[in-house]
């Protein structure tokens, strides 16, 4: 695979299949940045885009390299809901639990669920057919009434 396949677009959602490396990370970077930059979205697109960064990382990182990584954006009146599909089945540690120690301010890695955590409306994780789905969910600011 030699980049991004798009595939199933429409005005409120892409699924996206990325390559198993590091270039997947700017790539989704780059879809989350154009999917959000209607100017009546209501969600943060930077924090979008960090969020998505790390997911996409993680599941770069973290899985075997069996086939491609997906990616799902819906873009939705109240924000957005991201999800990165990867072929690994085990859950991504940490994500869910809230309990678990800072982490090690010496290391650069460690951060990232952290981050989606403390970032998003909500997170989680699903298993699919193939292996499993990482998601966040950013809620948007309300829209403000400009005076006539």
């Amino acid at each position: 695979m030699n980049g991004p396949t798009l595939y199933e677009p429409s005005a409120t959602s892409w699924r996206v299949a990325l390559p198993h490396t590091a270039a997947a990370v700017p790539a989704a970077r780059a879809l989350v940045r154009s999917a959000l930059s209607g100017p009546a979205h209501p969600a943060d697109s930077d924090t979008a885009e960090l969020l998505t960064a790390e997911l996409v990382a993680n599941a770069v990182e973290h899985t075997a390299g069996r086939g491609p990584i997906e990616l799902v954006v819906e873009v939705l009146p109240t924000g957005c809901h991201v999800e990165v599909h990867d072929a690994d089945p085990a859950p991504p540690g940490g994500l869910t639990h809230p309990d678990l120690p800072a982490p090690d301010p010496w290391q650069e890695d460690g951060r990232g669920l952290l981050l989606i955590r403390a970032l998003s409306s909500s997170c989680g994780h699903r298993p699919t057919a193939t292996g499993k789905a990482v998601w966040f969910r950013l809620s948007g600011a309300p829209q403000r009434l400009h005076p006539a």
